[in-house]
């Protein structure tokens, strides 16, 4: 099987934020084809239509990294049965301009922790609303909705507890597989897409 670059946006800016320490436990567990590397968030600033024509570096570095990713996962909380500001920042930089959607026909999954007994379904069903209308194809099963237990994960992406490590690594797995098979089926041609990189 190919190896695939796949980029991580964490949807915490927070330096403790438990979305991160997820985020660990999925590097250490995913396949070996799977080369995993995190798209910070943190520099963007907040989207303004007039700045798209002539965005800061930020942006600029936030976009190529989208491009340059085989495919993409967004690991983030939920604040207030939605999608967290920074994140949905993120997206609206790198949707931006018109013809130059970074995300277009990028297979994409969706994973979060949280403390609460429903995990972050209301954030990703957002989500995955946003995605549909990018046209980024989602890895709809298995749903990951992780509560988290900070007795369970270690600080290196250690999980302390077989059935979460088995259920984390099943996913990645899952990923893993949707990756190859979406980029084995899709071709360039997305609606307002005029961006020169169409390897895929």
């Amino acid at each position: 099987m190919m190896s695939h670059r796949i980029g991580y946006l964490i949807g915490s800016l927070s330096g403790d934020s438990i979305n991160r320490v997820l985020s660990k436990a999925l590097v250490r567990l995913a396949p070996a084809e799977l080369e995993l590397t995190e798209i910070s968030i943190r520099d963007l600033p907040l989207y303004n239509r007039d700045d798209e024509m002539n965005p800061v570096a930020a942006v600029t570095e936030f976009k190529r990294a989208v491009e340059q990713s085989d495919g993409l996962l967004f690991i983030s909380p939920e604040y207030n049965r939605s999608i967290p500001a920074p994140l949905k920042n993120a997206i609206d930089w790198g949707s931006r301009p018109w013809g130059q959607n970074s995300f277009a026909r990028k297979p994409t999954g969706i994973i979060g922790a949280s403390v609460g007994a429903i995990g972050t379904a209301v954030m990703q069903a957002s989500m995955r609303s946003v995605l549909s209308f990018l046209d980024a194809p989602q890895l709809n099963a298995p749903e990951a909705y992780i509560t988290f237990k900070p007795e369970i994960y270690g600080e290196n992406g250690e999980v302390n507890d077989s059935g979460t490590e088995e259920f984390l690594r099943h996913y990645m797995e899952e990923y893993a597989a949707f990756v190859e098979r979406v980029l084995s089926s899709i071709h360039p041609g997305h609606i307002g897409d005029d961006h020169p990189d169409t390897k895929h």
